[in-house]
């Protein structure tokens, strides 16, 4: 459900919970001798030099290795349950939030929280995005300003913050 970083901590519902630590268990586990077999595999093949194969298994090892820290790092700073829910009308992760862009009638429904609650029936923003580092802390009718990859910079106005109520 949701991520927020007070004291380091990720808070993250049972389900991402569960994902997460059954990808490490298998990237940990067998996902590693299969990669393992694969560079063997490779290697027996001769000059390693020119040995594509040999080449794209170590690229995956690394990015596997790379993955495997990430999740260790995750669920090594997780709470798993409700994020704690502002009291006070504040965007916090853990909201479903509504925006308005500035110019433009349309209205912007997404979920703050982490990016690895995937499954949600609506997009997720990360809090560590610019929008959601823009909003996070504002109230409801409050306005954020936040710059795009292109270097404009982009005002929202917050319609509704409210706590996730899952699908």
């Amino acid at each position: 459900m949701t991520e927020t970083r007070t004291d380091n901590v990720t808070w993250l519902t049972q389900e991402a919970y569960d994902r997460l630590k059954g990808e490490l268990e298998y990237l940990s586990g067998p996902g590693r001798k299969e990669i393992a077999a694969k560079i063997e595999a490779a290697r027996e093949e001769g000059d390693l030099k020119e040995n594509g194969g040999y080449h794209a298994a170590k690229e995956e090892q690394g990015k596997m290795e790379g993955r495997i820290l990430q999740l260790r790092q995750i669920l090594d700073n997780t709470r798993v349950g409700e994020a704690p829910v502002s009291a006070d009308g504040k965007v916090t992760p853990g909201m479903t939030v509504t925006i308005s862009f500035e110019g433009d009638d349309e209205e912007v429904t997404f979920l703050l929280a982490s990016r690895e609650e995937q499954g949600s029936p609506i997009d997720v923003y990360s809090p560590k995005s610019p929008l959601g580092a823009a909003i996070n802390g504002k109230k409801v009718g409050d306005k954020a300003s936040y710059t795009l990859p292109n270097g404009r910079a982009m005002t929202v106005e917050i319609i509704d913050a409210v706590p996730y109520a899952g699908a």
